[in-house]
């Protein structure tokens, strides 16, 4: 009962902080808006407002992240993981370093209030899973939204191709994509809004573009930015340039679910042997040895 307690305290305490912590974001594509359309006294007043956003305890972090700052190369690094997960203030860093101090001091505490007397290497267990969980957790999250924006590349593709050839621009098509891709696929859709937003502040197609490509951090979407930059260099036709990348993607999808069915049955082997079959086992041979035990004896006798 005490370590399920623990276990729970650890998942909430991660969920919690997680949460808390990188949930107030301020977008940047939000920012680069405000840039484009917004007069400089709207901007100053929504700057004032973002820079009270934020709550307390990432506030509290922040502070605590700035005194334990790793080198420069470190910081680049983990600032490339936050932007890949999606999170791009420039406090973002320090909140990272801050809940890598605090939730090992988090777990520290729970282990000496739940569980005392404690061994000392239950507390280094502590602190190392304290250190380390929030980096795991940056790559889940990391994962997770390349994933979704993996899986709603394709259709983007189309709305831009069926867009270009009904006469659209390609930055026209772009803005309308990222539109209409809002609900559906929103992690792209925010991705895309920035190419158009960065576009309209006077940025370099193949730069802004290029940007994309380093902030994603999917290779699909590598492929895509190195096709457009192609097709704009050489000046083949983009639509035919897509429509072909947009097939390819979707050949490699369905290759992935292919080779995903066909590790089912291998998947499928140890819960079958595990918890299946002992049960098979045990209401097909069970009865038998019942019986097998009650004769048994009788024939001993005789």
């Amino acid at each position: 009962m005490g370590l399920a307690i623990i276990v729970f305290i650890i998942l909430f305490g991660a969920v919690a902080v997680l949460g808390l912590t990188l949930s107030a974001r301020n977008p940047m594509s939000k920012r680069v808006e405000d840039v484009v359309a917004g007069s400089p006294q709207e901007l100053e007043l929504d700057l004032s407002k973002s820079q009270h956003h934020t709550s307390s305890f990432a506030t509290m972090l922040e502070r605590v992240g700035t005194t334990v700052q790793q080198g420069k190369k470190e910081n680049t690094t983990l600032k490339h993981s936050l932007i890949h997960a999606g999170y791009r203030e420039a406090n973002a860093v320090n909140i990272m370093y801050g809940i890598k101090v605090v939730f090992p001091v988090f777990l520290l505490l729970v282990i000496a209030f739940a569980w005392h007397p404690a061994n000392f290497l239950f507390y280094i267990a502590a602190g190392g899973l304290g250190y380390l969980l929030p980096d795991y957790g940056l790559q889940w999250l990391i994962k997770r939204r390349q994933k979704k924006i993996r899986k709603g590349l394709p259709d983007a593709l189309d709305l831009l191709v069926i867009c270009v050839e009904a006469g659209l621009g390609l930055d026209q098509a772009l803005a309308r994509c990222t539109k209409e891709l809002g609900v559906a696929h929103p992690e792209l859709a925010d991705e895309l809004n920035l190419v158009v937003l960065e576009q309209s502040a006077g940025g370099a197609r193949g730069d802004s573009w290029r940007h994309l490509a380093e902030r994603t951090g999917v290779d699909s979407v590598r492929h895509l930015v190195a096709t457009v930059i192609q097709a704009e260099q050489f000046g083949t036709s983009i639509a035919k340039s897509l429509r072909v990348h947009s097939e390819t993607l979707r050949l490699k999808r369905k290759q992935t679910l292919e080779e995903e069915a066909a590790k089912t049955s291998v998947k499928l082997v140890f819960p079958l042997v595990l918890f299946i079959f002992p049960s098979i086992m045990l209401v097909t041979i069970g009865p038998a040895m019942i019986t097998i035990l009650k004769t048994l004896p009788q024939l001993v006798h005789h």
